[in-house]
């Protein structure tokens, strides 16, 4: 994996570098830059897998950096990084496709774990790709029961579906499809269909479509208020600043 660390203190910068050398041969520093600009002109001529980017920079800070590169379609994963708890930045980082938000000086377990993490979005796509299957193929291993679940989840999303109705539906009980479900899938069923409408509502959102009342009755939401509370809840703001962004 071809890495570039953009930092522009020399101490953060070097050992940054040197901790993803430790992890291993296969994790290859290929440059090091001590600001944005530079670390553009590197990521154009390199074209590495992965760009860890602190946020603020001279001449182009990480965003800027990650936006540019976005705009001139480069082909490369992102992680930022920071000294502080900025959530603001790492909102707008999520969404310009940045694959993580680390804290520095990053621990030695959570660098393994995103660099694991990237490398699998590498070797089998983007999450893009993966959230585009269909339910039951994202979770091969889970039970029959759960598999049945989720088929009856994705196409029936739009109506008044709940839990108890789909256990009476495979004739089980409320309680053992509830178990089954959080077992095998690791989200309650009541979270899991509740973020599944809002993605896919946010899907529409994306698409084009501005009148809030038809995306949420088009998402399984009958009260436009409580559409507008649970988005929040799961998109971390509001309807209108996440349109602002689209």
């Amino acid at each position: 994996m071809r890495i570039i660390v953009a930092e522009d203190e020399q101490r953060a910068r070097e050992g940054l570098c040197d901790l993803i050398s430790s992890l291993g041969e296969k994790y290859q520093i290929v440059g090091s830059a001590a600001n944005g600009r530079t670390a553009l002109e590197m990521i154009q001529d390199m074209h590495p897998d992965v760009v860890f980017t602190d946020i603020k920079m001279p001449y182009m800070s990480g965003l800027e950096l990650i936006r540019a590169a976005r705009e001139q379609r480069l082909d490369t994963r992102f992680v930022l990084t920071s000294a502080y708890a900025e959530f603001e930045y790492a909102r707008e980082a999520m969404k310009l496709g940045c694959d993580d938000y680390i804290l520095k000086p990053p621990m030695r377990g959570e660098l393994q774990k995103t660099l694991d993490n990237i490398e699998h979005i590498l070797k089998y796509g983007s999450r893009s790709d993966e959230e585009s299957k269909s339910l039951d193929k994202q979770y091969p291993q889970a039970h029959k029961l759960v598999i049945k679940t989720l088929q009856m989840i994705e196409s029936g999303y739009k109506g008044n579906l709940n839990q108890q109705y789909i256990a009476q539906q495979l004739n089980i009980s409320p309680e053992y499809l509830s178990y089954l479900f959080a077992r095998d899938i690791g989200t309650p069923f009541a979270r899991f269909i509740r973020e599944y409408r809002i993605r896919k509502a946010a899907e529409l959102l994306g698409k084009g479509e501005t009148n809030v009342k038809d995306v949420a009755y088009e998402t399984g939401f009958t009260d436009r208020k409580y559409f507008s509370r649970v988005f929040h809840e799961v998109m971390g703001e509001s309807v209108s600043e996440y349109m602002k962004h689209l």
